[in-house]
């Protein structure tokens, strides 16, 4: 049967926004930050055009995060920001309106989900369905998540951590801890208030993250320096410092230490049956912080259980959503809808 409507996938970050069309892949991929005029409450802009104007922005632009910690937070700002995404993807004038699958977090309230679900009907979706994060990003990360031995996938995002026991098409045991790239983006933040004096922004604290972030303690050969350039907290007047990849390990730990422990707490409540196939297959990480440099390393010594990073880390939870929604008939059970 021809299907007129279109079939959207949308990973919903807190940091990035992850499109997939249905047959195309992945159409889109921008930061989940939403520009508003405090005048009229108009959507000036969405996306990258949006983040250029984080902490830059005039007394009546107010540019905001509406996802908070996976889930979301202001609820107006999120529905625009929906419509803006199947608009760009389906345009504007359509006649038929799209099947839209959104995915959030395993471990989020009915209430949370209710939410998600009402704010993608109300952006111009025919049909809402819902999927749990950690089964999209196994799905992406091509897991034979249907098989009858255990699979493991840990995805860290920018607002959560989540760890999970996949098998026969469902999760088994699940964790989230409310911590990702925000937190250690945050916590590079007041490191570098503290110990330097020097006030700056969440762009450059990612940036630094980037560029010489690493988990586990640094060898002589893995420190990279870096200079920072922010606001001297005394003086008020623009400084640069040099910063260096154990002043950033340091500052980061404490954030690695909760992603562990949300992992470590999985792994206590896990089947013995399914423990030994997570012994013998290891764990698959995914999202974007996932690829903070020896993280993984970090990751296999706390655990014991090796572990790798899936092939595009990034993109798994879009992909995810995008095949179970191809593929519908095979994931119905695992998806709820509205």
């Amino acid at each position: 049967m021809f299907k007129f409507s279109k079939r959207i996938g949308i990973d919903l970050g807190t940091a990035n926004s992850l499109v997939y069309l249905a047959g195309t892949g992945i159409v889109m991929n921008e930061p989940t930050v939403v520009a508003v005029s405090t005048d009229d409450n108009r959507v000036l802009a969405v996306g990258n055009e949006a983040k250029e104007m984080l902490g830059r922005t005039p007394g009546n632009i107010q540019a905001t995060r509406p996802m908070r910690d996976g889930v979301i937070a202001d609820y107006v700002i999120t529905e625009a920001m929906l419509r803006y995404f199947i608009d760009k993807v389906c345009g504007s004038t359509r006649f038929f309106k799209p099947e839209v699958m959104v995915c959030v977090p395993a471990g989020v309230t009915s209430v949370e989900r209710r939410a998600v679900l009402d704010a993608t009907l109300s952006a111009g979706a025919k049909t809402a369905f819902l999927i749990d994060e950690p089964l999209a990003a196994a799905i992406g990360a091509n897991i034979p998540i249907a098989n009858p031995s255990g699979n493991m996938i840990v995805d860290i995002g920018g607002g959560t951590a989540e760890a999970a026991v996949i098998c026969l098409g469902g999760v088994v045991v699940h964790s989230s801890a409310r911590v990702g790239g925000n937190k250690i983006d945050e916590a590079i933040i007041n490191l570098v208030r503290k110990r330097f004096g020097l006030m700056i922004g969440d762009h450059q604290a990612e940036e630094v993250k980037i560029q010489i972030g690493i988990a586990t303690l640094p060898k002589k050969n893995e420190v990279k320096e870096m200079e920072v350039r922010g606001r001297d907290a005394s003086t008020g007047l623009p400084k640069t410092i040099s910063i260096n990849s154990f002043d950033v390990n340091e500052a980061i730990s404490d954030v690695l230490k909760k992603i562990i422990g949300a992992v470590k707490g999985v792994l206590e409540q896990t089947p013995p049956e399914l423990a030994s196939d997570i012994i013998d297959k290891g764990i698959v990480m995914s999202g974007g912080t996932s690829q903070l440099h020896n993280l993984d390393k970090l990751m296999t010594e706390q655990t014991g259980v090796p572990c790798h990073l899936a092939e595009n880390p990034l993109y798994c939870v879009a992909l995810g959503t995008g095949l179970a929604l191809e593929n519908l008939d095979l994931y119905k059970r695992s998806v709820s809808k509205r």
